[in-house]
């Protein structure tokens, strides 16, 4: 049977290059926010369904869900999102069915979930053996997001804010690679060191 891993992190925490390191060591990655923006991409397997609910003007000229137009309606009747989710989140746990059922197929030892809701959501937690967390010092995210994205500092600090107080996450984790002043040598021994327990 597989070890079923959650992996989460505040943004800029390092959290792709770990899963990209724990691929490379044979762990078979689950991404599970891929996987829900692929349902409202255009031709995802949401777009009829959110036509039918919301109206055909909810979707772009190229069929995907009009996500500015969403966010506004979700903002106006907070109803909204949840039916959004309703139409979502079924689609999404049938993929990840889908991809754990392939992965286990071709042998994997360890599937690794990529989850950034991990903590916020309360559900996933049931169904995984142990939860890993990429952690660092809250100015350390927003330096990494702001190199990266040019996204100014207020608004990085803004969907840190959003995002689970990194207490909450620290203390959902069986195991927590600190990605604070590591080279990527020492943060892939970390690595390393982690997939052992995970038998990789």
């Amino acid at each position: 049977m597989a070890v079923r891993i959650g992996l989460t992190g505040g943004i800029g925490s390092g959290k792709s290059t770990v899963l990209a390191m724990l691929q490379e060591l044979g762990a078979a990655a689950v991404d599970a926010d891929a996987i829900s923006r692929a349902t409202t991409a255009a031709g995802g397997s949401a777009i009829p369904r959110v036509a039918q609910v919301f109206g055909p003007e909810f979707i772009t000229s190229d069929g995907a869900l009009d996500r500015m137009k969403m966010r506004e309606r979700a903002y106006a009747e907070p109803d909204a999102r949840r039916e959004l989710e309703q139409i979502i989140h079924p689609l999404v746990s049938e993929e990840i069915a889908r991809q754990v059922g392939a992965a286990l197929a071709a042998g994997a030892r360890c599937i690794v979930f990529d989850i950034p809701l991990l903590v916020e959501s309360g559900r996933w937690r049931r169904q995984l053996d142990r939860v890993l967390v990429v952690d660092c010092e809250p100015e350390t995210q927003v330096a990494r997001v702001v190199a990266r994205s040019g996204l100014s500092a207020e608004e990085v600090r803004a969907i840190i804010a959003a995002q689970a107080p990194r207490a909450l996450r620290l203390a959902a984790a069986d195991l927590v690679i600190c990605n604070e002043g590591l080279t990527l040598q020492a943060l892939r021994n970390e690595v390393e060191q982690a997939a052992r327990t995970f038998g990789l």
